[in-house]
């Protein structure tokens, strides 16, 4: 008999389980093709409408939402990467090759 009561406990739980795992990915689909705030390049701050927040590195110094890389990457040669790693194992200065 507890065996029957333990089968009817656990199966209505899965249910609710199965259940909210539904509700959850619609509510996450819907949310997803929503269109975001912080793409607007005019967007100040708090938008009311979508709640959406932007990032603090976002953020210049006048309060505006930067539109511009935030990492710029130079490319260089194995070689040279390697002669400046020696050099800084070794205490050496990297010879500055900069453009």
């Amino acid at each position: 008999m507890l065996q029957i009561i333990y089968l009817i406990a656990f199966t209505i739980l899965a249910f609710l389980a199965i259940g909210n795992l539904i509700r959850s990915l619609i509510g996450f689909s819907m949310d997803a093709s929503q269109p975001r705030g912080i793409t607007n390049p005019n967007f100040q701050g708090y938008n009311y409408r979508t709640g959406a927040v932007p990032h603090p590195e976002l953020i210049d110094d006048m309060g505006n939402v930067t539109n511009e890389p935030l990492l710029i990457m130079k490319s260089i040669s194995v070689e040279d990467a390697r002669a400046r790693l020696d050099a800084l194992y070794h205490n050496d200065t990297p010879s500055s090759t900069e453009d």
